[in-house]
């Protein structure tokens, strides 16, 4: 069967290059056609657009880049249309694939949806669309499940890719030693893979390296930058960096400050003790302040219903606040309740399997 898939983050890439190799083991003769990244150009097919050219972040960015956004969905359309897929496999990236999904409706081709949008956190009347839209809606966030059945819509929960993601990671038992980070605890800090993140959170993470000299301090760097972008905030801080080891760092850290995101629940995972951390533009800031529905930004609160980690957003993530917030839990009370939260949470998200569980669900829909 013929598949085409759209990702447009680095996290839908490596999701949809999962789900990619599952479906070929349900369908061998799977052919795949899709906007994506290079991990999935790894399992073959047709890559038609990479997703560094798609991805832009918070209210202004978007609009700063509409004409780009509507050239690419014009572009995707139309290859889609060309294509004629047995399904169109949507993965996350909402403000692209819900329009892609009502287009693809209208033209009589099947949609399944691969890590549901966060319609729960704002404009939750956006569930009527995928209702009309969606035939298939597989979700990752356990929550997510009976916020649809209050809308009247029946989803699967397959358990979370990240699951995948840790039991398939080998850890690297000279990890230490390769860096040369001798026996000092670590804390990992985890700025985020978007030039924007990284410009608005490592400054502040790096301001308070010299409150805690008896740590030292690793920051996760993306691949897609050089070690000079990073140095340039560094200057003269003892701090190392490490390039594509995020769980290696995960799997050695005794904390971390971590940028809002998937890494605050991959950082739970690893259980390791966290600060969570958010700047944006003030204009995108404000006007998700007055939208947003939802009471925490990080997927552990979100997922736990409750407060676990402290969220540090905006004017609250300064100096000041992130050293205290981090005092807090490389050791005591608060450190070790953290840790017996994240016991509970791993009960919560199940087990691996959520590519190939998926998969089955895909081709037994097409089948069927």
């Amino acid at each position: 069967m013929k598949y085409y898939l759209v990702a447009g983050e680095a996290s839908g890439d490596l999701h949809g290059a999962n789900l990619m190799k599952a479906l070929k083991t349900e369908d061998q003769d799977a052919d795949f056609r899709y906007f994506g990244g290079d991990k999935m150009k790894a399992e073959g097919g047709r890559l038609v657009k990479h997703y560094a050219d798609m991805a832009f972040m918070g209210f202004t960015e978007v609009v700063m880049n509409l004409r780009t956004i509507l050239r690419n969905m014009k572009a995707c359309k139309a290859d889609i249309l060309a294509y004629q897929p047995d399904t169109l496999v949507l993965i996350d990236f909402p403000g692209f694939n819900l329009k892609i999904a009502e287009f693809a409706k209208k033209q009589g081709i099947k949609v399944c949806y691969y890590i549901s949008p966060k319609i729960w956190a704002w404009n939750q009347k956006r569930v009527l669309k995928i209702k009309r839209d969606v035939d298939q809606m597989y979700c990752i966030l356990p929550f997510e499940v009976d916020f649809y059945k209050k809308w009247g819509m029946d989803v699967h929960y397959v358990g979370n890719p990240l699951l995948d993601e840790k039991a398939n990671f080998t850890p690297d038992l000279n990890f230490q030693n390769k860096l040369e980070l001798g026996d000092q605890k670590i804390i990992a800090l985890l700025p985020g893979s978007r030039k924007q993140e990284i410009e608005r959170l490592l400054p502040d993470m790096l301001t308070i390296t010299e409150k805690f000299p008896t740590y030292q301090f690793v920051i996760a760097a993306a691949p897609t930058f050089s070690p000079e972008y990073y140095y340039q905030f560094i200057g003269d801080k003892k701090v190392k960096l490490v390039f594509s080891q995020t769980y290696n760092l995960l799997q050695n850290a005794h904390a971390a400050l971590v940028a809002s995101g998937t890494a605050t629940l991959e950082t739970a995972l690893f259980k390791v003790p966290q600060v969570v951390l958010y700047r944006g533009g003030a204009i995108s800031v404000g006007i998700a302040r007055m939208v947003i529905k939802i009471r925490f930004i990080s997927l552990v609160n979100l997922i736990m219903d409750r407060k676990v980690v402290t969220e540090l957003i905006q004017e609250d993530c300064n100096t000041e606040k992130i050293a205290a917030s981090l005092s807090d839990i490389v050791e005591g009370v608060e450190r070790n309740k953290m840790l017996a939260d994240y016991d509970e949470l791993n009960t919560m998200m199940g087990t691996a399997g959520a590519s190939e569980r998926t998969a089955k669900l895909i081709v037994n829909f097409l089948r069927n």
